[in-house]
């Protein structure tokens, strides 16, 4: 069995955003090797998710207007009591999740025809890290 670990730094510009990874896990999957397997995609954070879904302006606003009403900024949550200001992110990666495993199928990463791969970051303007483990035969 082979394994294959990479990092990814980010220090996004907005304190919400979404950012579009698929070509990073593609390199790392073809780095690997690997023929037939899995790749591991894991936020760093609890303050930033990962997922799949279309590549889609329209859908990214219709996800952040979605996770913004269901867990929005406001100064009152009680993890703020901890000096934080970010108890909305902790509560965006919950409905997000922090991580994604996706197939490797002869090399290549085995998606639907509209599937990719985002960093979605709740708290931002700060690095971040992404680790992305490919294993697999």
């Amino acid at each position: 069995m082979k394994s294959h670990t990479a990092y990814r730094t980010f220090n996004t510009a907005k304190h919400r955003e979404y950012i579009n990874i698929t070509s990073d896990v593609e390199k790392e999957v073809r780095a690997s090797k690997v023929q037939e397997g899995m790749a591991l995609v894991s936020a760093m954070h609890i303050t930033a998710g990962v997922f799949v879904n279309d590549n889609e302006p329209g859908l990214h606003q219709d996800i952040d207007e979605w996770l913004e009403g269901l867990a929005p900024y406001k100064d009152d949550y009680h993890h703020h009591r901890t000096g934080e200001t970010n108890g909305d992110a902790h509560l965006k990666n919950l409905l997000v999740h922090h991580q994604v495993i996706l197939p490797i199928t002869k090399r290549r990463l085995d998606l639907g025809p509209w599937q990719a791969v985002f960093y979605a970051e709740f708290d931002g303007q700060r690095p971040k890290r992404l680790v992305i483990k490919v294993m697999g035969e």
